[in-house]
């Protein structure tokens, strides 16, 4: 699936989230669509999240 499919994909799941559940629906769903982004994109080894996390040492 190409970049651009995921973004149609994305803002379509987000048209629905503000028609449904109104301003407060859009911003959970913006919430939660950036933190599975980010969450993804950490499994797949293009995001490092170390860096917000802080690293911890022992």
């Amino acid at each position: 699936m190409t970049t651009s499919t995921v973004g149609l994909i994305a803002g379509l799941l987000l048209a629905i989230a503000i028609a449904a559940g109104g301003f407060t629906g859009f911003l959970i769903a913006l919430v939660l669509g950036s933190a599975g982004y980010l969450v993804g994109g950490h499994v797949d080894g293009e995001v490092d999240l170390s860096a917000l996390l802080g690293r911890r040492r022992g």
